[in-house]
């Protein structure tokens, strides 16, 4: 496997949100990777401790995926309209629209930070 070097491709200027947003979907494919990579390894091991940090990590990589997603519709309003009418459609389907894609973005420089608990510690 590659691994992404940082310093190869590194922009000599700030990225255009047209740039950027390219980029994360770069980086959503890499949070996908890494989710069915840490997949497998779950259903390698009995491990229970191995288990519980991997488990841990996917669950992040999974909130990773969606903030990702999330920061791409503000860059990208046409994907933006994309997610809303595939959340429209999927409701139509029968499905629950999730929240997180039906949901307006919050306005440029307005908080979207939780208030409660957060991904914490692996103790249980």
């Amino acid at each position: 496997m590659d691994f992404t070097d940082p310093f190869v491709g590194r922009a000599r200027r700030t990225l255009s949100d047209a740039e950027l947003a390219q980029a994360i979907r770069l980086d959503m494919a890499a949070e996908l990777d890494a989710i069915n990579l840490y997949q497998a390894h779950l259903e390698a091991t009995d491990n229970p401790v191995a288990r519980r940090v991997i488990q841990h990590i996917m669950e992040e990589e999974k909130e990773h995926l969606v903030e990702f997603a999330q920061l791409l519709y503000q860059l990208d309003p046409i994907q933006a309209e994309h997610a809303a009418e595939a959340a429209r459609e999927f409701a139509e389907a029968g499905g629950e629209a999730e929240e997180a894609v039906t949901e307006p973005a919050p306005a440029a420089g307005v908080s979207s930070a939780p208030t409660g608990l957060t991904v914490g510690s692996l103790r249980t």
